[in-house]
């Protein structure tokens, strides 16, 4: 017979005892100090302080500040299961003062003596450097202060690696679970997030994961790869309120002749219960809605492209969510409340389950599919329903036929050109790996390969696979300061059609402190045929990201701007000045060239 939860009260601690793991916590600050757990007595790194081993991280700052940095606060509130479930409410009433909040989340710092071995996903794992690789004495500091070159490492294995806790980033979609493994005795750690409703920025908001330390980290909200956007900002007499959770600290272990790895087996396997567990039912608060009390949507999504086809497109495996209303693809940049999201198939049917009781906004972005969709009436969400939307019909963005096309419209540079890092900054794990553009350094590598002049792409000629840089990045000079970059898309135009404008779509997917400038057969025309302005803070280049916050430019381009035969697009990324002027610029999603609609020719045809 199981024992039951045993609840110890001390002086200035709290413990709860399951008989498989104690957990124990500091009152009434509510910090997990010590993790009992397999013949372990402390989990945690119990050579630092108790208020570092496991919390809630509370960065916030004054209203009308900027930037993503602020104050702490640490608060945990926990519900003990197999492993340990955890959960906050956060609340601002309507009296209390403005206040920014950049980012919230649960670290864990593991014991170093113990925890060596790391798995984000099933091939992003790996042993790990120490901490201690990363001191002055061991690491050299490179151009952010994450990236650390390990010199003299502790363990020559590691030596001439480059460490930087961004190269373990992770999409929300794929960020269900992840963690470190001990194998003397062989026990493994993990975060399982079973929900992202209460994660901000959406299914494809980039977050830290796990890194040196150990650390363990379930991120809610924060300004990776998106800048002030996904700042969280209370008004003056905003109410708010918001449950960051439940989820679920899960241990385990094998038997020593048992395969360490079983364990990230045996991880996913739980991470899939607490997932169909959604949403639990033993959050006591009134604030957390169980089953019953939520909500379901169901629908199809068929695209309309009369240049691709005379019938609706199913929206193969699009991305389907509520979210709260406001504009077309704001679900990136929202941060106040909650979002749900689903994957449609291949026919474009979608299921959205367990909605929290509320208005929104229903979104959709297709792979393969350039835009955004929006359905343009409220959806208010009751206990218990389940609204069936039916046929819903995304028109994308399109005024003419594809003369030619650049890329893939998946809101990822990823097809495009990722160079071999330097080989003194290597992170082996990525070596050879879909993933390669986590490699620290990658954006030193374009004035390798573009020393005297900038990328020049011809289409019909080209292949974007191997002549398209993955980033418009600055230009190192000799003096040491930086310079734009201006790259050439040439093309030839047999008889310029006098009937009406050609557009050209520019598909963002991130920028940094950069404007992006385009000029028709004139790189000197002032001004521009058309500038986004200073865009972006979303950081990818230096965080190893392959994109960050989608954007969508369509520049109209006069038939008069253009002639018969030879024409050049001109795209000018003019800014570099700042304190880190290298790790400017911009990466595209897609770029596609559309005729004007008077144009003879109905279907699309486009160049690799």
């Amino acid at each position: 017979m199981s024992q039951g939860v045993l609840l110890h009260i001390e002086d200035s601690h709290v413990v709860m005892d399951n008989g498989i793991l104690q957990v124990k916590l500091s009152n009434p600050d509510g910090i997990v100090t010590e993790i009992k757990y397999n013949g372990i007595d402390n989990l945690l790194d119990g050579l630092d302080e108790e208020v570092n081993r496991g919390y809630w991280d509370l960065v916030w700052s004054e209203a009308g500040s900027t930037g993503t940095t602020g104050t702490f606060d640490v608060f945990i509130m926990l519900r003990n299961s197999s492993g340990f479930y955890t959960y906050a409410i956060y609340e601002h009433l309507k009296e209390w003062p403005p206040f920014n909040l950049p980012q919230t989340r649960i670290v864990f710092k593991l014991r170093k003596d113990k925890f060596h071995y790391m798995a984000v996903a099933d091939n992003r794992q790996r042993y790990m450097p120490l901490p201690d690789d990363r001191l002055p004495e061991r690491g050299e500091p490179l151009a952010t202060p994450e990236a650390v070159l390990l010199v003299n490492p502790v363990e020559t294995e590691f030596k001439g690696e480059v460490d930087d806790k961004y190269q373990y980033s992770c999409e929300n979609k794929d960020l269900r679970v992840h963690g470190w493994i001990c194998k003397d005795p062989t026990v493994g750690f993990w975060q399982i997030t079973p929900s992202n409703e209460f994660r901000s920025g959406g299914l494809s908001k980039q977050n830290l994961t796990s890194h040196v330390g150990p650390y363990n980290l379930a991120m809610f909200l924060s300004a990776h790869y998106a800048g002030e956007d996904l700042v969280l900002k209370l008004k003056p007499n905003e109410p708010w309120k918001k449950v960051f959770g439940p989820v679920f600290m899960y241990l385990n272990s094998v038997s020593d002749e048992n395969d360490p790895l079983h364990l990230w087996e045996d991880a996913k396997n739980q991470m899939m219960t607490e997932v169909e567990s959604w949403p639990y039912n033993f959050p006591a608060s009134e604030d957390f809605p169980h089953a019953d009390q939520r909500g379901r949507v169901t629908g199809r999504l068929q695209i309309k492209d009369r240049y691709l086809s005379d019938q609706y497109i199913s929206a193969s495996y699009a991305y389907v969510g509520l979210a709260p209303p406001g504009d077309v693809g704001s679900w990136q940049r929202e941060c106040k409340g909650y979002q749900f999201w689903a994957t449609a198939d291949a026919d474009g049917y979608f299921s959205i389950d367990n909605i929290r009781c509320g208005s929104y906004n229903l979104y959709a972005w297709v792979p393969g599919v350039i835009g955004d969709y929006q359905k343009d009436v409220f959806i208010t969400i009751t206990a218990g329903c389940d609204i069936d939307l039916g046929g819903l019909v995304f028109e994308p963005p399109r005024d003419g036929p594809t003369l030619w096309e650049i890329g893939i419209p998946d809101r990822s540079a990823a097809e495009f050109y990722i160079p071999d890092p330097d080989p003194k900054y290597i992170n082996k794990l990525y070596v050879n790996h879909p993933d390669r553009f986590r490699q620290y350094g990658l954006w030193e590598r374009y004035a390798n390969l573009y020393p005297d002049k900038d990328l020049v792409y011809t289409v019909g000629v080209s292949d974007y696979r191997k002549d398209w840089f993955f980033a418009q990045v600055t230009r190192k000079l000799s003096d040491d300061t930086y310079q734009g970059t201006t790259w050439q898309i040439k093309f030839e135009l047999d008889l310029v059609d006098t009937n009406g404008s050609y557009t050209l779509r520019l598909a963002l997917a991130t920028a940094h402190m950069s404007e992006l400038q385009v000029r028709v057969n004139d790189p000197k025309t002032s001004p521009p045929l058309f500038s986004t302005g200073v865009i972006g803070h979303d950081n990818t280049i230096a965080r190893h990201g392959i994109h960050g916050l989608y954007r969508l430019y369509n520049v109209v381009v006069p038939f008069s701007q253009l002639v018969d035969g030879n024409n050049t697009i001109f795209l000018t990324q003019t800014m570099a000045s700042g304190d880190a002027p290298a790790l400017q610029g911009i990466m595209y999603d897609y770029i596609r060239f559309e005729g004007p609609s008077s144009s003879n020719s109905k279907k699309q045809t486009g160049f690799v």
